[in-house]
């Protein structure tokens, strides 16, 4: 693998910028939560099928295999569905601090999943966020629902990440992209009922778009989604993963600084939340070094002879 050039790495940050979005997208698209996913899976899932018939990429996998990679598309779907909730019942600068604990929820997810041991300073950094945590409670009290459904949503995207390593080593990202985007559109669809009488208190299915929505819409199925993951995919060839993985960490940065660019006092928060957020942001940011010294340290050194 190669170092990658300064231009891999300024698209690398576009697309994470890109990512950081999301959020933002979620607030300005009208459709509740549960439509919204079901519209974004759909966009993604024909857009990703439309790539793939461009670059001649099969489509087809075995059927066994086919039920494992959509089953991954319904954890992606309810993944969304609270990440988007999160943003729409408190902000997204909260949806995004909650979900900036993903790749600490991997560190326990991955080593449970995979059966190996969990290593002492991922506990260490999980207890960092705790207390984070804890300072935006204690302060933002308001916003604890949504708080809590965008950590629910990070431990999810860690669950659906894990599973994704597996997955790639027996099909290529554009099978598992596109099976799990029609797998999380099916999914939403088929919840729709559950959702609108147990969770919406009867609100009728909202299907369709007002203003911008169409725009929106196809700006985060097709550049958040089909884009970012194809440019991403592409990336990883040049880039280690070390690098990608830390730039991907600043993904709750860049969104938070664009929500409170774009919706101004409404995104403003007390200083409290800068204060708790900072602390999760600095154990995500810390994590992945502490990942390649331990590495290091364990590999074993040569001599000459």
């Amino acid at each position: 693998m190669q170092g990658g050039s300064i231009k891999d790495y300024l698209m690398l940050h576009l697309i994470v910028l890109i990512w950081g979005f999301t959020a933002i997208l979620g607030l300005l698209i009208t459709l509740p939560a549960l439509e919204l996913v079901f519209y974004r899976t759909l966009i993604a899932s024909v857009g990703v099928l439309i790539l793939m018939w461009f670059r001649k990429k099969p489509v087809l996998i075995p059927f066994h295999e086919m039920w494992k990679v959509i089953g991954t598309g319904c954890l992606i779907a309810l993944h969304w569905i609270l990440f988007f909730g999160s943003a729409k019942v408190s902000t997204a600068s909260v949806c995004l601090a909650g979900m900036a604990t993903t790749s600490l929820w991997t560190a326990f997810v991955e080593p449970f999943i995979n059966r190996t041991k969990i290593k002492w300073y991922e506990v260490l950094l999980g207890l960092i966020v705790i207390s984070g945590l804890l300072v935006i409670f204690k302060f933002e009290s308001g916003y604890w629902l949504g708080l809590s459904m965008a950590l629910v949503s990070a431990f999810l995207a860690a669950v659906f990440s894990v599973i994704n390593g597996r997955l790639t080593q027996r099909h290529s990202p554009y099978q598992i992209t596109f099976y799990e985007m029609a797998g999380a559109c099916i999914f939403s669809l088929l919840f729709l009922p559950v959702y609108s009488f147990g969770f919406n208190d009867g609100v009728p299915i909202q299907w369709a778009w007002h203003g911008l929505d169409w725009f929106w819409l196809f700006l985060l199925g097709g550049i958040c989604t089909v884009y970012a993951f194809s440019v991403s995919v592409e990336l990883m060839k040049r880039l280690s993963v070390f690098s990608i993985n830390l730039t991907v960490n600043l993904e709750p940065v860049y969104g938070i600084v664009l929500a409170v660019l774009i919706f101004g006092e409404s995104e403003k928060m007390t200083p409290e939340f800068y204060y708790g957020t900072l602390i999760i942001l600095i154990s995500v940011l810390i994590y992945p070094v502490l990942n390649y010294w331990n590495r290091r340290r364990k590999k074993p050194v040569r001599t000459l002879g």
